[in-house]
């Protein structure tokens, strides 16, 4: 589990209506090797409850919870055990010390003390329909699931559906808003109506034991919700609450704003409101319709999607606003787990120990979608998300999709596709270049499409203009522009990812099916007469890439261009012949698969390229994301969501921080790394760390030795000098399991690390310590 430490800080209401207090304190430190952690985006709420001593938050991805006593924050996802990313509603089973987490695919799991139980009948079962889970209701160990298909019944003892009851007419399906019960009879709030059965009857799966209930002061149709307060049946329509008294229906409350939800809490009824100019609030009312409490705190309850009271406090989950405590003064504090933003799909870069992720996105006809969540730095543990919602000068600014650092001062350049070129300074500073520098798109003369971006070794700053008609610029080191078009015809004149190899020459990806595009200014920017360009496409001759669309490029240690494409993966080994007469076509590594063997790669969309320490290719897949070895065919690794806490198979994007070994992804459902065992090498034998060292008692994870020369030769020796174990780093980083050459756990004491570079003479580079009990 995850764990932080939340100072409150509690600052009146007429104060925070011009900002939110979040919780800004340091995700998890990076795991160890063969370890996951999770960065998903926490400021997002949209459930909350409350049980043994914590309030527990629901948000479009995952949990977490606050301890009541000492305001400790524990985050809960496939990293820490769920079964799934994305959850649709939570509850807690008081008398079971039991909560029940039900995800947007129908998956549930439920979480009792520190076992997770998961319950996946409905996910898998093939039946068709809306299997969306809108709402729990407890009573008696049972777990009353309101369904589009109707009513769910699950076994809380038993942890396994017991019953599903289909009430719609004639026994259709229909979906139910809400569930509760008074004792006597169960409610159902469907989009039929309000509908009831007796609770003893013995067939509640028999669509006929369930009447409409209407008439007597309750009107026909759609019923919103249903809930039971102080023992009384209160249902909503309409934006109001009917209160059931006898066999009679009286309006208990309406005031003109419409519901988002309401739920019974501590004997109340809770209920959230917005107005369609986004004016919110929470209101806490009795059976008597006495409103007894109203919160309205500017940007804080801006979409309250749900509220409960616990111990004289009120919690609010909002939707853009967090999850936040409410004293009797109203006097709050908002606990917003330290996160990016949302999710990413643009590109992603480690530079200096810092993550950089963009989280535009375009479609597949390269269209832009209006994300305005920026861009997410990940920096010292402490996330900063750049975007219009903090940073008033980025209003305009959408769909982020490309980065480059540079190196002369760290300050990040981001593309927009739309909105320009944006430079983020030392401080947050931050410029914004359009007009007169980057073209507006052809037919769409406000949009300044920028989707590639690269620094080549003379630190000058190539962008792609997607669109414009001059589609590759440059920004020099002292700070002239130049534009550039190539001798052929691209369609829509499309340039995305941009690529500077050893050469100096520019690899540009060019979408829509124009294949990939190389460019030699032969360093003479201001002398276009030199210029050479190049086109690589499918067919022996042309360039022989495995797939018409490109999606990805990345130059490894040795120089060559890995392509990926729709259709595979393929590597030009020869980028500084491009330009000559002979053909320098990709080849398409084969990868052996028993007595058979296959292109790599073949008929999949290969979507990102990453290098690691080792030379070892990890790819991006909309099928998990593979790590092969230097030539590509031979497959290492494969993580899917089946296989791995990866948080989706879908995977978008992949960054390394060649220090650490870290390797980011970018999926659908959210960012995630793995601690893998590679890392960036030296030429030299430097600062050589080993972690853990000490070695503790019963230790049984992967020991690393890292600061290494690349791919030295490292032996774990007896003070004796008799061997123990010998590899070779991968990259600049050695690992050990701590046993032997028989595989047994060697005995505590202190042991030699020896490290040679390859040809070079050994040195003692530290020791190793093993405790024992």
């Amino acid at each position: 589990m995850q764990y932080q430490l939340i100072l409150p800080v509690r600052i009146p209401v007429t104060i925070l209506c011009f900002f939110v207090i979040n919780a800004l304190k340091a995700q998890d430190p990076v795991p160890a090797i063969g370890n996951w952690r999770e960065h998903l985006p926490y400021n997002s709420a949209i459930d909350v409850t409350a049980g043994d001593g914590k309030i527990f938050c629901a948000t479009p991805y995952s949990l977490f919870s606050v301890n009541t006593m000492d305001n400790n924050l524990e985050r809960y996802s496939r990293v820490t055990g769920l079964s799934e990313t994305g959850v649709s509603a939570i509850q807690f089973d008081s008398a079971g010390h039991k909560l029940i987490i039900a995800y947007s695919n129908s998956n549930i799991d439920i979480l009792y003390r520190n076992d997770i139980f998961n319950i996946p009948d409905i996910k898998r079962d093939n039946i068709a329909g809306d299997k969306t889970i809108y709402n729990i209701y407890i009573r008696g160990g049972r777990y009353y699931l309101s369904t589009g298909l109707g009513v769910i019944v699950l076994d809380g003892g038993r942890y396994e559906v017991q019953d599903s009851w289909f009430i719609g007419t004639s026994g259709n399906q229909v979906k139910v808003n809400g569930f509760t019960s008074d004792g006597i009879f169960f409610y159902a709030a469907t989009e039929e109506g309000l509908k009831r059965a007796s609770m003893n009857t013995t067939n509640l799966a028999d669509p006929n034991n369930w009447a409409i209930v209407q008439g007597n002061g309750l009107a026909p149709g759609a019923c919103k919700n249903v809930i039971n307060v102080q023992d009384k049946i209160i249902a909503e329509k309409n934006d109001s609450l009917f209160l059931l008294s006898g066999s009679n229906w009286g309006l208990l409350y309406t005031d003109g704003w419409p519901f988002i939800n309401t739920n019974s809490t501590e004997s109340k009824i809770a209920l959230t409101e917005r107005k369609t100019n986004g004016t919110s609030r929470v209101l806490f009312l009795g059976i008597d319709a006495v409103v007894t409490r109203i919160i309205a705190a500017v940007s804080v309850v801006s979409f309250p999607r749900k509220a409960i009271l616990s111990n004289t406090f009120a919690w609010v989950a909002d939707q853009y606003g967090g999850l936040s405590q409410f004293d009797a003064s109203n006097t709050f504090v908002n606990y917003s787990p330290n996160s990016p933003q949302g999710i990413a799909s643009g590109e992603m870069i480690v530079n200096n120990s810092t993550f950089y992720a963009t989280a535009g996105t375009v479609n597949s006809a390269w269209n832009y979608q209006y994300n305005g969540d920026g861009l997410f730095q990940l920096k010292d543990g402490l996330w900063n998300n750049i975007n219009r919602y903090h940073y008033s000068s980025l209003d305009s600014v959408l769909d982020l999709v490309s980065i480059a650092i540079d190196k002369r001062d760290r300050s990040a350049w981001a593309g927009s596709f739309g909105g320009g070129l944006i430079h983020i300074k030392d401080g947050l500073a931050i410029d914004i270049y359009k007009q007169g520098k980057i073209e507006p798109a052809i037919g769409d003369p406000t949009s300044y499409r920028v989707a590639g971006l690269a620094f080549d070794t003379d630190n000058n700053l190539w962008v792609s203009n997607f669109g414009s008609s001059q589609p590759l610029k440059v920004l020099t080191a002292d700070g002239n522009w130049r534009m550039f078009a190539p001798p052929f015809t691209l369609t829509e004149n499309a340039m995305s990812q941009l690529l500077v190899d050893d050469n100096n020459f520019k690899w540009i990806v060019s979408p829509l099916g124009n294949g990939l595009v190389v460019f030699d200014d032969h360093s003479t920017i201001d002398n276009t007469g030199d210029d050479r360009w190049k086109r690589f496409r499918s067919g022996a001759g042309n360039g022989n890439l495995p797939g018409s669309e490109v999606l990805s490029i990345a130059k490894d240690k040795n120089g060559y261009i890995w392509v990926g494409t729709d259709d595979g993966a393929a590597v030009i080994e020869c980028p500084e012949l491009v330009f000559s007469a002979n053909s320098c076509d990709a080849r398409w590594p084969v990868v052996p698969n028993g007595n058979f063997a296959g292109y790599l790669f073949k008929g999949q969309e290969v979507r990102s390229i990453a290098i690691d320490g080792a030379n070892r290719k990890w790819m991006a897949t909309r099928n998990g994301v593979f790590l092969v070895n230097e030539t590509g065919e031979k497959l290492l690794y494969r993580f899917t969501e089946d296989n791995s806490p990866l948080l989706s198979s879908d995977v978008k994007k992949i960054a390394l921080d060649g220090k650490t070994g870290e390797v980011f992804f970018a999926t659908a459902k959210g960012i995630c790394s793995f601690r893998s065992t590679a890392t960036e090498g030296g030429t030299t034998n430097e600062n050589v760390l080993v972690f853990p060292n000490p070695v503790p008692p019963q230790f049984t994870g992967t020991i690393a030795i890292r600061g290494l020369a690349e791919n030295a030769i490292v032996k774990i020796t007896e003070l004796n000098g008799r061997l123990v174990y010998q590899t070779r780093a991968l990259g600049g980083q050695a690992t050990w399991d701590g046993k032997n050459y028989n595989g047994q756990r060697i005995s505590s004491g202190a042991y030699l690390v020896l490290v040679a570079r390859a040809g070079g003479k050994e040195e003692v580079a530290t020791k190793i310590f093993f405790i024992s009990k």
